[in-house]
Formats: C-alpha cells, structure tokens, sequence
C-alpha cells in the first residue's frame, strides 16, 4: 500500500477512503500537508517517515498538549520514536476526524492518555493527564493535596471495579456521558 510522496494514485486514493473515517478531499490535503513536511531528498522515498520533530511544527499540533503522545500513539515505527508515514498521519486525522466513531475516538484517547502504555489509566497516568492539561508551570501546577484531590475524585467516578485504575471500558462508560468528548476530540487541517 506503500506510495512515493510525490504521488497518489487513484486506486490508493480509493483505498484510503475505505479504509479511513477520509473524505477525498481530506485525503488529498493531508497528503500536500505531508508532503510539505519532506525534505527534497525524501520526496521520492517510499513509505518515508517524517520524524516526531517535524510533525509537531504543523499548526494543528503545536498548541496541542498531548502532541507527543498523540505521535507515539500513530506511529508504527519499531523504534518508537513518534515518527510517521503518511499511513500513519492518515490514521492519526482519520481518529481524529469528524466522522470517526466515539468507540475509535474513546479508544484512541485512552491510549494516548495511557502514558506507560500497560492498558489501565492508573495515578501516575492521570497525574501527568493533569499536568498536560493545566501545564506544569508554578502558577497552575496543581499542588500535591490538589492533584491528590483531584485523581481520588476521577477514581471515585471512573473506577467502576474498584480496583485502584480506570480500564478501557470504564473510560468509554465515563466518555460516554460527556456529549461534548467527541466534537472536542479532533484535529483539522
């Protein structure tokens, strides 16, 4: 499925569509938006990928404070340093498209707020959750009685077993009941 970036055939195209929440429309602009991400000398490559650097210089990902993980999360790279194929970038805007399900969005949010990637959200998980949201600076870090507040109250609501984590279900059950997670979780180009 792999392609050039200085092209896009239109059966790669089709295929794209079908497998991505992607209009045509959407496709094509994230692959000119890709493609300007590459340096002369890559343009030409085959399944190049563009390094975690570079893909946080888009606008739609610098002001984001999940950028990084949001770029561990898509890539598919074995050495997982957050760099990106455009098969990777694509599942990345298709996750975060308008369209994509609440079960794919929820699913993908679990993951990129699952820091230590071992499948459960646990106190050091949402610790940097937190952090990541109110930014680590001294005027709104969150003190250590806060943020202890803070994650006994998430636990209190999320943790439906009881067992000291909040698992991929019990995420989707809190995610389900806040109308606004699905128009807030997308990325734009």
């Amino acid at each position: 499925m792999g392609t050039t970036a200085s092209q896009l055939g239109k059966d790669l195209l089709s295929e794209y569509q079908e497998l991505t929440f992607l209009t045509k429309q959407e496709i094509l602009l994230a692959h000119k938006r890709f493609s300007e991400l590459l340096t002369k000398d890559e343009k030409d490559v085959p399944n190049v990928r563009v390094p975690m650097e570079r893909i946080l210089t888009l606008p739609e990902l610098k002001s984001n404070p999940f950028r990084k993980r949001i770029c561990l999360v898509f890539s598919t790279s074995e050495h997982k340093d957050g760099s990106l194929t455009f098969e990777d970038f694509l599942d990345l805007l298709s996750a975060f498209s308008d369209s994509a399900t609440m079960e794919i969005k929820s699913h993908y949010a679990f993951r990129i707020f699952d820091f230590d990637d071992d499948g459960t959200l646990d106190c050091d998980d949402l610790q940097q959750l937190v952090n990541c949201l109110t930014g680590e600076t001294e005027d709104t870090r969150l003190t250590q009685d806060e943020m202890r507040q803070l994650i006994s109250n998430i636990l209190e609501e999320s943790d439906i077993d009881k067992d000291g984590t909040v698992n991929l279900s019990e995420f989707q059950h809190v995610i389900s009941r806040s109308p606004d997670f699905i128009s807030s979780f997308k990325i734009v180009l």
